[in-house]
């Protein structure tokens, strides 16, 4: 197995775990990424200050990882721009679609045992495991 990295991948699910957790304890809200950014392009007044600090929070953290250890960041592309912007495009639609996304089901709706976050995730890997395979076998990778 190429890049298995156990420590870091246990160190970083705890820290989300933990965040998502944070998030719902002290401020009764779900850590799910698609509707925090969702919530600032539809915003309401006095609930935007939070989920624009929450994005930029994301962003300062890919940005100072990208500073001391640039080569965590580095990876090669097998997909063509179009196949890129196409992909973006279907889980922001699926995203809304399923009225949230990985981190809102996977990781906070599970971790409550909720039992629409369950079909969500589970939707979510039988989906994009039935993708990968049409893409990488009968489109030979590339769209």
């Amino acid at each position: 197995m190429e890049n298995f990295t156990p420590v870091a991948s246990l160190v970083g699910g705890v820290l989300i775990g933990l965040a998502g957790a944070a998030m719902l304890f002290f401020n009764a809200r779900i850590a799910g990424i698609s509707g925090i950014y969702g919530g600032l392009l539809n915003a309401k007044k006095g609930d935007t200050l939070w989920r624009a600090v929450f994005i930029a929070g994301l962003l300062s953290g890919g940005l100072i990882l990208s500073l001391f250890q640039p080569q965590m960041l580095e990876f090669e592309m097998n997909r063509t721009t179009g196949a890129i912007i196409v992909a973006g495009l279907l889980v922001g639609f699926g995203a809304r679609l399923g009225n949230g996304c990985t981190s809102g089901h996977g990781v906070c709706g599970i971790g409550r045992l909720a039992p629409r976050s369950i079909v969500a995730a589970i939707t979510f890997i039988i989906t994009g495991s039935i993708t990968a395979i049409v893409i990488n076998h009968f489109f030979g990778g590339s769209i």
